[in-house]
């Protein structure tokens, strides 16, 4: 009979999975199960099934460890099937093969040795394993000196028939002093430290520059006994990667070394007479052992320096690295330098796209003025169509008079109307002449000439009583500074061209005016920021007429001090408190967009730009070369101006 479990198809009653496991059920078995009523009896030929519910498995993680592992290991490398007992077997018969073949070189000068100076002597040599030295095992350092003892015992030599030297004084106890220092680990480690045969000499740069893989290559071997660490790392070949050469130093410049000085002891402490004696002896130990093992790790950090210096593949990585930083700067400039251009791109094309903006702009400013100027023509055809009818009307009618005077004077007031009304009111006036009679046509003639004669008397009267009130308040200023300071008209021609050139926000503005006045003036009256404050307000006051009169004057006077130079326009921008109306010159005045256009191009093109000023002018429409350096030389002057009464401003108020 079979036991059966069923795989994942049968769970259990908590619904774990229950998995099959078959295997052959004897009789006892059964006659158990059947007692116990946990399994009925099949029948013959049938298969019984138990089920049981099993844990969830879990991963564990495990380490091939120990002996057996070691033995599976050897079995796998040496591809045969052995258990561990036979390897074990193997190996025992392999040491005692090896004891067998051990061959011991005979130390000459083994009986001339003085046992009192034991620790000078060579005590793999005394043994005869001077050829195997720190390799050989504690088999055969016993196997030496079993036969040593067999072959020098004093019985033997006696029996011999040799002389023997009584006491410690014979040679046989520097046998007796080498199995005691090899057989024991601490004190074969202290003599190891300090192997009469070691090398510690470190190869020279010029010997390592020539052939630096086979100077260097043996002294890191032969230093690697000492490193506590072990599975050293190789100093490679000229093909190591960076990670091996980096490997390789980062473990010899944290080198950690076994070796100790111990043995070089020149006090044993197990001399001293007293407990204070032996401290004292320790600490002197203790302070030669560091001493000597600073030495040590100097010679250590001075050979793998050496070799760092020396070392081609070094020199190759730092070239590799340096033109790996080389590219990366190209190629960082060469991002920059796009990334400059398509800055210059967008720049470009934005200014092209600002000019063509402003050239659509200046289009349509264009159109609208030819528009506005077209409607304006149009108007001014109509009006004076409408005038020359209004005159036909007039004339046909005899300007409504019986005599000459009358029409003479009816026909002055005709023209008055002509001049005076607007292009509607004309119209209605020629359509009532055109449809009525003679009596209406006059009656509405004389109505217009009454209006329009009684707004030219409202403004004569508004012109004559503004001129009245100005020459008051002038008179009450010049009263009231108990001096009288007259206002010529260079004075004013001068606080007009002060006024425009340092406009509204200027630092201290009116007392930079008067210093400006007091330094240019010829009337040679000091006026201070209250007056120039006054005769402003004053100014403001007056009517255009007397405004243009006085402009006109202004430029009449620079027309006469400058016959040889051309007369140019002053740019100085008009502040809110004076219009001043600029004569008619050869040169057209700058308008603000010139302005613009023409710092723009004294930055654009510096000093040192071969054929500036011809570039300059380029950049401006409608500006030759001369107009150029024309308006440079005013702004110049201008500013030049305006620093200097800035400056007497300022040195007057630090007084």
């Amino acid at each position: 009979m079979w036991d059966v479990r069923e795989p994942a198809s049968h769970t259990d009653q908590g619904g774990s999975p229950c998995f099959p496991v078959f295997r052959k059920l004897n009789g006892d078995c059964v006659g158990k199960l059947k007692r116990g009523k946990m399994l009925k009896e099949a029948l013959e030929g049938q298969l019984t099934a138990v089920c049981n519910s099993i844990a969830a498995s879990v991963q564990f993680q495990v380490e091939p460890v120990g002996r057996w592992f070691e033995a599976f290991l050897k079995r796998r490398d040496r591809n045969v099937s052995a258990s561990f007992q036979e390897l074990e077997e193997e190996e025992e018969l392999s040491e005692e093969s090896e004891d067998d073949e051990l061959q011991l070189e005979e130390y000459p000068m083994l009986k001339t040795l003085d046992p009192k100076d034991w620790k000078n002597q060579d005590h793999y040599a005394v043994l005869g394993l001077a050829h195997l030295r720190y390799k050989a095992t504690q088999r055969q350092i016993k196997a030496a000196h079993k036969a040593m003892v067999l072959k020098h015992h004093p019985d033997k030599r006696k029996a011999a028939g040799e002389q023997i030297v009584e006491g410690d004084n014979d040679y046989f106890t520097c046998i007796t002093k080498a199995i005691e220092i090899l057989s024991d680990p601490v004190k074969r480690r202290a003599f190891d430290s300090v192997d009469p045969t070691f090398d510690n000499a470190v190869p020279s740069k010029s010997e390592g520059k020539e052939n630096f893989f086979e100077v260097f290559g043996p002294v890191f071997e032969r230093n690697a006994r000492w490193a506590i660490k072990k599975h050293v790392p190789k100093l490679g070949t000229m093909d190591s990667s960076f990670e091996e050469v980096d490997n390789f130093y980062s473990f010899w410049y944290n080198f950690d070394s076994w070796r100790e000085f111990s043995y070089l002891d020149e006090e044993e402490k197990e001399k001293a007479e007293c407990r204070d004696e032996r401290r004292w002896i320790e600490k002197q130990n203790r302070a030669s052992r560091a001493q000597r093992k600073k030495e040590e790790m100097n010679r250590i950090r001075t050979l793998v320096d050496t070799a760092y210096s020396c070392d081609p593949r070094i020199r190759k990585f730092k070239e590799d690295e340096k033109a790996r930083k080389e590219s990366e700067k190209k190629a960082k400039a060469e991002a920059k330098r796009k990334e400059q251009e398509e800055k210059e791109r967008a720049r470009q094309a934005e200014m092209e796209a600002a000019r063509q903006a402003k050239e659509k702009e200046e289009e349509e400013a264009k159109q609208a003025a030819q528009q506005a100027k077209k409607e304006k023509e149009i108007q001014k055809k109509a009006i004076k169509k409408e005038r020359q009818k209004l005159r036909t009307s007039c004339k046909n009618w005899n300007y409504f008079a019986d005599n000459e005077a009358d029409s003479v004077k009816m026909m002055e007031e005709v023209e008055k109307l002509c001049d005076r009304l607007e292009l509607v009111s004309l119209q209605s006036l020629n359509e009532v002449l055109a449809s009525g009679s003679k009596e209406q046509g006059k009656a509405a003639v004389e109505k217009h000439v009454q209006e329009v004669n009684a707004q030219l008397q409202r403004e004569r009267e508004a012109e004559l009583a503004a001129r009245q009130a100005a020459r008051g308040m002038e008179q009450g200023g010049s009263g009231a500074g108990g001096v009288s300071k007259g206002w010529n008209e260079e004075d004013l021609q001068l606080l007009i061209k002060a006024v425009n050139l340092f406009p509204a926000g200027t630092n201290a503005r009116w007392e930079v005016i008067a210093n400006y006045m007091n330094l240019h003036s010829t009337s040679g009256i000091k006026r201070n920021a209250k007056d120039v404050i006054n005769k402003a307000k004053n100014l403001q006051k007056l009517d255009p007429l007397q405004k243009d009169e006085i402009n006109k004057k202004a430029f009449e006077k620079f027309k006469k001090e400058h016959v040889a130079v051309p007369p140019t326009v002053d740019n100085a921008v008009p502040s809110e408190r004076f219009d001043s109306s600029s004569s008619e010159t050869s040169s057209p005045s700058w308008t603000t967009e010139e302005q613009k256009l023409l710092e723009q191009a004294l930055k654009t093109f510096p000093v040192n730009t071969p054929e500036r000023w011809e570039k300059i002018a380029a950049a401006i429409p409608g500006r030759s070369k001369k107009d150029c350096m024309k308006r440079y030389k005013e702004l110049v002057e201008m500013v030049k101006a305006k620093k200097a009464a800035q400056e007497q401003v300022a040195a007057k108020s630090k007084k």
